[in-house]
């Protein structure tokens, strides 16, 4: 994708492509080969994922829920006061940010595309559709990705906390890499047809295995792949002076 990064696949590039393609199959052997859910609509998921910045997955839930519930349609969404919006969805933190994103992105929607809806994204190339969306206040290009994996069906890469977490330890790009530029970095890496497997197995890696804190090594099948173990190793094998 686009957003500011040109990415620039050099022959070296090929040992990492086969190194992603390898930790994509062991995930699969450990966690399974994700199915996709019925896919909510673009506009949905993509408020859903502006209500899960910073913040977990069930505060996110809940959060959204009390939305809904307050505001059936996303046209009441829009014509309400930004106060009252950000009433609705207090459990998902930033409320008073997140309510004034939410109704302006609304608007733009409607103003866009003449009606309360993303699905015209189903038609877009995906760079175009993830430059489209970035191009609004409150969507980056995390959010931007999940909305076209899950709910576009989009062979695209998302990086999350998790996900940025595990490709620095594996080494599949460098330790001081930024979540958007690993984003980018990825993109040409990950398997044809492989976003969603790879996606919500790193997720899965990470809750299970690779915690931010004690990730543990011992437990991991991609232990021999990754450059973490790898130094970790070398610095405890280091003779004390």
């Amino acid at each position: 994708m686009h957003t500011g990064f040109t990415i620039v696949v050099s022959p070296g590039r090929s040992a990492l492509r086969r190194k992603v393609a390898r930790i994509t199959e062991l995930l699969e052997e450990r966690f399974g080969v994700p199915r996709r859910t019925p896919k909510s609509s673009p506009l949905d998921s993509l408020i859903g994922s502006i209500l899960s910045q910073s913040t977990n997955a069930r505060n996110r839930d809940r959060a959204y829920a009390s939305l809904r519930e307050t505001f059936p349609t996303w046209q009441d969404v829009m014509a309400a006061r930004t106060a009252d919006i950000a009433r609705a969805i207090r459990a998902g933190g930033l409320a008073n940010r997140k309510s004034v994103r939410i109704r302006n992105i609304l608007r733009w929607v409607k103003e866009t595309f003449g009606e309360l809806s993303l699905d015209a994204l189903h038609q877009f190339d995906p760079d175009e559709a993830c430059d489209l969306l970035c191009s609004q206040e409150g969507i980056g290009v995390k959010t931007a990705a999940v909305t076209l994996l899950f709910a576009c069906g989009r062979d695209v890469f998302p990086v999350d906390t998790h996900v940025h977490r595990i490709c620095r330890r594996l080494g599949v790009v460098p330790p001081e890499a930024s979540a958007e530029k690993t984003h980018h970095l990825m993109a040409p890496l990950v398997p044809a047809g492989k976003a969603l497997s790879l996606h919500v197995n790193l997720l899965r890696h990470g809750r299970a295995i690779c915690a931010a804190q004690r990730p543990e090594c011992c437990d991991c099948n991609l232990r021999r792949l990754c450059a973490y173990h790898r130094d970790t190793r070398r610095t405890a094998r280091k003779p004390a002076r």
